[in-house]
């Protein structure tokens, strides 16, 4: 059984608190350490098996161009406003020198040349799409071989040439291209910070006291050491997404301080029933540590379950995710324990500080049990919801299906760099080259065709291609001599995240290059970074309603096997689901509407990056389930003790609503603290998760919860015999069972079904 298994861990780990501490000091140690020795960095690998993307960027390989590997590339403009490079000898021998040396640079197989192109004559230079129409920029494309071939030293030298030749050259020198996007350290390093700092003062507040806000920021702190060095040993293995480190840290600090917060209010409240910190404590792991288990367990499936589809860099990225939760969920039931025995009695009482809040209007309240005892305020709240539940469920139901309807408009992709903010030189790049060659030619297409059988197919695909409305230009072909395969590099009249250029590509796979090839044996993909993103923005639409139906399903039947009940579980899917549709409209309303975006530092509309809403779900079903469980279970063990309906969900509802409120506000300030960041990626998975669990602990656990429960009464426990005969019993751990194993009374059973 679950408890007895936790209640031997905890009170193990408690009886041996320096042990199990220098346990978790050398395993942190030994982490890191593997992390430096054998870890990789992370690098994304935007392509799945079966895109049409993906047999382009194979064919590319077949034919070894060097296309398929790493770009970057080095904007310049003159100092001088009046100066060109069509007339300027000192600009043009400038960049001459520019060149030279990025093209000494290590790992840098060639450069592209703007100033051999001027020499040729200024129609060819500005055809190359080298240098721009009115002579005022020139781009320098730089190509280095594949990413397993480079580090980030590579992006370093190129950053640290660009910085060196600023003060010597007149010349703005701005760079850009996927080296940077591959090898730029991610956000999160400050975001960490702050999360931290707004946890620890919410916990002060729950607890009013230092040593109870250290502990569990103390236990997150080894958690998150531990799994983000174990992400980095596997990053040495397989590609894991830039991404991941970013998410497994937010993610990684929510949960721990939310589960260790479950876990110290039940601790504190053994301690002020006059247990020996050592009972206790593992008392504590096995009661609190039942739905940390459970929670945690659903946000590791549901994140693996993400491998429905068919993404490898998604897949690889959720099993990344789901180690730092799961070093969470064993730091929650083996350190926390150990640190709640070494800290003492202590624990069970407020600091200085901590009583002069409780004295004044902060803390008029019963403490005892650190949120598990029902305060005025809330008890009178939740009373007022009960004897008003039509007003109140509708209502609340009504503002959640209004903040879902944006879901309607949503359009998923990736921002370019045109979304980072001006003080990044990327962003700055994208901005010359736009103004230079128009916005396509930041997401150029990549046209892999192979003509066997067929040696005129290349010209009518050029003229095909070329005739697109959609196609600004196109550039010279290149044929492997070796394999015959050839390449064209296009450039769309619309910007990467532009929805045009996604009907760009969809036109040319089914009308303009069918068209050119005929029936014959030639074939043509459409690849390049935008096509790539655009294709596994269109998998992962297709498969998001296969993966949700499954995690509703499993959700249920898990909640069904809890609390042995048929319309709980299905009321507590319902409105997890309005919940996280809730989040994704706000989303699409900041991010695609731009409303209120400028509060989060962003600058420009963008879509919603292509796999963040499964993720999303993933996540937030998995943390929902963590409030379900603990709201839940209290208002099921009120109703069995009472027997009354309106008793137990005031009762229960008002006696978790603090603590509910408290690990809500610290998951919101952790969340809230990445959406800040630079990377858009980032500031959606910020703003998502803190919205979808703000919605959660308020509209729904304060409001919906309860209406919708007064309204069902006591079918709420419905549940037919013949199936109840079929559920196991204590296979989670909420039934009487586990009461008797961590040494609570046991209650009667319920037996109106």
């Amino acid at each position: 059984m679950l408890s007895k298994a936790l209640l031997r861990l905890g009170a193990s780990a408690a009886r041996h608190p320096w042990r199990v501490i220098a346990a978790w000091l050398i395993a942190a140690t030994l982490a890191v350490l593997a992390a430096v020795a054998f870890g990789g960095r992370t690098a994304d690998s935007m392509t799945a098996p079966g895109l049409d993307s993906q047999r382009a960027a194979e064919l590319i390989e077949r034919a070894g161009t060097g296309q398929e590997g790493m770009t970057a590339q080095v904007v310049v403009t003159p100092l001088d406003d009046g100066a060109t490079f069509f007339d300027d000898e000192g600009a043009r021998t400038a960049l001459t020198r520019l060149r030279a040396e990025v093209k000494r640079l290590p790992h840098v197989l060639g450069t592209s040349d703007p100033t051999g192109a001027l020499d040729a004559g200024e129609d060819t230079a500005v055809r190359g799409g080298l240098v721009s129409a009115d002579g005022r920029i020139a781009v320098v494309r730089v190509q280095y071989p594949d990413q397993s071939r480079l580090s980030a030293e590579d992006l370093d030298a190129l950053v640290g040439l660009g910085d060196r030749l600023r003060a010597e050259l007149p010349l703005r020198i701005e760079m850009g291209g996927n080296l940077f996007y591959a090898f730029s350290d991610p956000d999160g390093g400050v975001s960490e910070l702050i999360g931290l700092l707004a946890a620890a003062a919410i916990l002060f507040l729950a607890f009013g006291s230092l040593v109870a806000a250290a502990l569990p920021i103390g236990m997150a702190i080894f958690g998150l050491t531990v799994g983000v060095a174990t992400m980095t040993v596997l990053a040495g293995v397989t590609d894991v997404p830039t991404f991941a480190p970013v998410l497994g840290s937010m993610v990684g600090l929510g949960v721990g301080i939310d589960y260790a917060l479950f876990v110290l209010a039940r601790h504190r409240e053994y301690l002020a029933r006059g247990l020996d910190p050592h009972e206790a404590a593992g008392r504590a792991v096995a009661t609190a540590g039942r739905p940390v288990v459970f929670a945690g367990g659903t946000v590791v499936v549901s994140i693996l379950g993400m491998a429905v589809a068919n993404v490898p860099f998604m897949t690889v990225g959720g099993l990344a995710v789901s180690i730092v939760v799961l070093t969470m969920v064993l730091a929650s039931v083996t350190l926390l324990p150990a640190f709640l025995s070494a800290a003492g009695p202590r624990l069970g009482r407020a600091g200085r500080i901590g009583r002069a809040l409780r004295a004044g209007r902060l803390g008029r309240r019963r403490d005892a049990a650190a949120g598990a005892v029902p305060t005025a305020g809330w008890r009178r709240w939740i009373g007022h919801v009960s004897r008003h539940p039509v007003p109140y469920a509708v209502g609340a139901a009504g503002l959640l299906l209004t903040a879902t309807l944006p879901v309607l408009g949503l359009r998923v992709g990736l921002p370019d760099d045109g979304s980072l903010p001006q003080s990044r030189t990327e962003r700055r790049a994208y901005d010359l080259v736009a103004e230079g060659f128009g916005p396509g030619t930041n997401g150029p297409l990549v046209i892999a065709a192979d003509p066997t059988g067929d040696p005129g197919v290349l010209d009518r695909l050029v003229g095909a291609v070329a005739a697109d409305p959609g196609i600004a230009s196109v550039a010279p072909t290149h044929i492997d001599r070796a394999t015959g395969i050839a390449t064209l590099v296009v450039f769309p009249t619309t910007s990467p995240q532009d929805k045009a250029t996604a009907d760009t590509i969809a036109r040319l796979r089914t009308d303009v290059l069918p068209t050119a090839i005929g029936h014959g044996p030639a074939r043509a993909h459409v690849g390049g970074a935008a096509a790539s993103l655009s294709d596994v923005g269109q998998r992962t639409s297709q498969r998001l309603p296969v993966f949700v139906a499954a995690v509703l399903a499993m959700s249920f039947l898990l909640l069904m096997l809890v609390f042995r009940s048929i319309l709980v579980p299905l009321k507590a899917v319902l409105l997890n689901l309005l919940s996280i549709g809730a989040a994704y409209g706000i989303m699409v309303a900041v991010f695609q509407w731009g409303w209120g975006g400028a509060l989060i530092g962003l600058e420009a509309t963008v879509p919603i990056v292509s796999f963040i809403p499964m993720f999303l779900f993933a996540i937030l079903f998995g943390l929902s389930m963590d409030y379900e469980v603990f709201l839940l279970a209290r208002v099921r063990e009120e109703f069995v003790r009472t027997g009354d309906n309106n008793t137990a969900i005031v009762e229960g509802v008002s006696g978790t609503a603090r603590i509910i409120t408290s690990a809500a506000l610290i998951m919101v300030a952790v969340f809230l603290s990445f959406a800040v960041a630079d990377d858009p990626s980032t500031k959606m998975f910020g703003l998502g998760l803190a919205t979808a669990i703000l919605i959660d602990a308020t509209v729904v656990r304060m409001v919906l919860v309860p209406a919708t429960m007064t309204l069902l009464g006591r079918a709420n426990w419905w549940l037919p015999k013949w199936l109840d005969r079929l559920l196991p019993r204590g296979a989670v751990g909420t039934d009487d069972t586990d009461a008797e194993s961590t040494g609570e009374a046991p209650r009667p059973r319920l037996v109106d079904r």
